[in-house]
């Protein structure tokens, strides 16, 4: 484990934190710096298993509130259909994981699909923020158990790497009435259950094939992961309640863009 193996992976690290909860693919970010960089993990295992730190900065922020949860779900039906709801919007990606993960990994995890999905996403990003869609939920507990379904068909999409876990619920959340903060609020919960699961299976699968260098660049980037997740989690609420998704979305277009110059200049 060497001085440039380390920066590397704090830089992918720092880019896994700061795009894992914004509708821009941290996982296309990931790979696509990845590439230009020329960070290689097996099986990209270590893109996946430094989702663990953003998974706890995310349970950190909203630890509280999944403490009320737990605690009234005895007693208040309400917050029992919530949580039934996350497990369902969760249902079909797990499936879908479970049973295409590796051929995923193999036929989509191409530089070239990635800018084409970030560009793709970009311009859905833009015109879904500028349409006037009904408004029926602003606020998350009230979303049903068939609209929770649909979003985690959206969710989805997010296999294709690039087209963003977050953007994807987040878009199908608002094509079903859900204003902007309420749908990314449910995007939040969902990541819990989706991303925990992604990095047990991807453990699972890897593990034996993890050297000791392997697990301290792994160390190294889940703390940084952590910590760059942490603040964006604490920002992005108000911020899209007041702003929108346009910044976003210009964002995966200017990157997509980029990415394709690089690949055609440097290959």
């Amino acid at each position: 484990m060497d001085v440039a193996s380390i920066g590397k992976a704090v830089v992918l690290a720092l880019v896994e934190g700061a795009t894992e909860f914004i509708p821009v693919s941290s996982t296309g970010h990931q790979l696509l710096v990845g590439h230009f960089i020329g960070f290689e993990s097996p099986n990209n295992t270590f893109e996946v298993l430094i989702q663990l730190g953003a998974i706890l900065a995310i349970v950190g922020v909203y630890f509280r509130q999944l403490l009320d949860l737990l605690r009234r779900a005895p007693r208040d039906p309400n917050a029992r259909r919530f949580i039934l709801a996350i497990l369902v919007a969760f249902l079909p990606a797990a499936i879908v994981g479970g049973l295409f993960s590796k051929y995923i990994k193999f036929y989509l995890f191409n530089p070239w699909i990635i800018c084409s999905t970030l560009v793709a996403g970009g311009l859905v990003l833009l015109v879904i923020d500028e349409t006037e869609i009904e408004q029926k939920y602003d606020d998350v507990h009230q979303f049903s158990l068939p609209m929770a379904l649909k979003i985690g068909f959206f969710q989805c999409l997010a296999m294709i790497p690039g087209v963003s876990r977050s953007g994807a619920t987040i878009v199908g959340a608002m094509l079903m009435g859900s204003g902007k903060r309420a749908a990314t609020e449910f995007s939040f919960y969902l990541a819990m259950p989706t991303m925990a699961g992604a990095f047990a299976k991807d453990l699972l699968d890897n593990y034996k094939n993890l050297s000791k260098d392997d697990v301290g660049l792994i160390a190294i980037g889940f703390v940084v992961a952590f910590l760059s997740a942490l603040f964006v989690v604490r920002k992005l609420l108000d911020y899209v309640s007041r702003h929108g998704f346009a910044l976003f979305a210009w964002w995966r277009i200017i990157v997509g863009a980029a990415g394709f110059a690089g690949l055609i200049v440097f290959g």
